[in-house]
């Protein structure tokens, strides 16, 4: 979690400083009073160590759960972390869940982005987040891997490049990784976002 040490004349002062350097809300802020010393030899100032101390699953959870009822759309959420990756996960269910997903997605992508956003504010390491809303992105992936099994076979057989349009970057990624081990053809993502597109090219 981060961290920041620096002088303040008392604890009040201290958090508020740590709580705008550090870009956190201060109720996730510990601190802890290292030693006295004079500041310019007219004032006592004491060195504290500002540690943000939040779980971040849970800030994940209670970020999702207070957004929907502030939207007042019944859902349920869950939350997990992959103990093998470190990835925060958390799905999302409800009756609105069309309306949460948005067309192509679009809408659960930014809910996911600002998620990971979220909790990266409070982390000096990379911060991997999931959300998943009614199962929306399983399936989806599992579409993309046929698609992308399905494409690359046409491109072995005839030796010439595939275009994948209307992908988001977590859609590439999929695909990239899901043929990155074919030894006759090769993917690369070309042009600009937001019109950026996946290609499957044959080898040689």
């Amino acid at each position: 979690m981060k961290k920041t040490t620096f002088e303040a004349k008392d604890s009040t002062e201290a958090l508020k400083m740590a709580a705008a350097e550090l870009r956190v809300n201060p109720q996730y802020i510990s601190l802890s009073q290292e030693d006295k010393k004079s500041m310019l030899g007219l004032k006592k100032s004491a060195v504290f160590t500002a540690t943000v101390n939040v779980n971040l699953l849970d800030l994940g959870y209670k970020f999702l759960q207070e957004t929907l009822n502030d939207l007042e759309i019944e859902s349920k959420v869950q939350a997990e972390q992959d103990t093998e990756t470190g990835t925060y996960k958390f799905k999302i269910d409800s009756p609105h869940n069309p309306l949460l997903i948005g067309r192509g997605g679009k809408t659960l992508q930014g809910f996911q982005t600002y998620l990971r956003n979220l909790l990266s504010a409070y982390s000096d390491e990379h911060v991997k987040v999931v959300l998943d809303i009614g199962d929306y992105k399983e399936n989806r992936n599992r579409q993309l891997e046929i698609l992308a099994t399905k494409t690359a076979k046409e491109v072995a057989r005839t030796k010439i490049a595939a275009t994948l349009k209307d992908l988001n970057s977590y859609e590439r990624r999929i695909v990239h990784a899901k043929l990155s081990e074919w030894r006759d053809i090769t993917t690369t993502s070309e042009g600009e976002e937001p019109n950026r597109t996946l290609v499957i090219k044959p080898k040689g």
